[in-house]
């Protein structure tokens, strides 16, 4: 039901590697979608779960591009974090436009920092129009910190391994404290002003487009986005509108690697895809 390109095309002076997937009715299609890799990943990603994304949605009628960043994979370059990937994007889009003209615009789905990299770039290239985030990185001590408290530590507590240990004597006080201390210390830390969630925030505010949320249910970067809602009136505010959609899905891990949830991952975007 699809057909699949290998292309080379360029970032400034040197050459990214991506591969598009091609529905068979492709010049029907209107909307394309680009995946952000995130993280020290190429195009395939963890459990090949970018091209297993990329596939379906090609049979689904979707055009889709998958691609490396400069530095990683087959791409030229030198190593870049996600925070210096905008030429990149651009490039990739410019890429699956050249090559599948009649497109009207173009969605980005990211997991983790390319999520995040996804939405930092969105606002300002008007060919996107919507946003699929999957477990998006906010990353700060505090934010960290506080996911750990209400994810990993409630949870330890209900657990009879854990009981076991102190019941044999196995459990490490000394190394436990020291951790708990060191959460504590950063739960209080100040993030600045420039902290990752408040530029998020500003340039998710700034996007005028559709944006799904996914949200893995034992994932600490999950959490960490998750509890924003609960520290922020703005996030809560943002997060609640009519153009954002939120899915979570218990029990997933970060890279949704069982089959079930990716195909329940997959199948929200494809939703949501053809909802808007």
């Amino acid at each position: 039901m699809h057909e699949e390109h290998a292309l080379s095309f360029a970032c400034g002076d040197e050459r990214l590697v991506g591969i598009l997937s091609l529905p068979t009715d492709a010049q029907a299609a209107t909307r394309g979608v680009v995946i952000v890799v995130g993280g020290p990943q190429y195009r395939a990603g963890s459990h090949r779960q970018f091209t297993l994304l990329a596939r379906a949605l090609a049979d689904a009628g979707t055009p889709t591009l998958r691609f490396d960043y400069r530095g990683m994979g087959d791409s030229e370059g030198a190593l870049r974090d996600f925070e210096t990937v905008d030429a990149d994007l651009r490039a990739a889009i410019d890429a699956l436009f050249d090559r599948q003209p009649q497109l009207r615009d173009v969605a980005l789905f990211g997991l983790c920092d390319g999520a995040t990299a996804a939405a930092l770039y969105a606002p300002g290239d008007a060919r996107v129009t919507g946003l699929a985030l999957a477990n998006p990185w906010v990353r700060t001590e505090a934010g960290a910190a506080r996911a750990t408290f209400s994810h990993y530590y409630t949870g330890r507590l209900g657990d009879a391994g854990l009981w076991r240990k102190i019941a044999r004597g196995e459990f490490r006080v000394g190394a436990a404290v020291h951790s708990l201390l060191a959460n504590l210390r950063a739960l209080f830390a100040s993030s600045g002003a420039a902290a990752l969630p408040k530029r998020l925030y500003a340039r998710l505010r700034g996007f005028d487009g559709a944006v799904l949320v996914m949200l893995s249910g034992a994932d600490l970067t999950a959490r960490e986005f998750a509890n924003l809602t609960t520290t922020s009136r703005g996030w809560r505010r943002l997060l609640r509108g009519a153009r954002v959609t939120r899915r979570d899905l218990a029990g997933a891990d970060h890279t949704f690697s069982r089959r079930e949830w990716h195909d329940t991952m997959t199948g929200w975007v494809r939703d949501w895809m053809r909802a808007w």
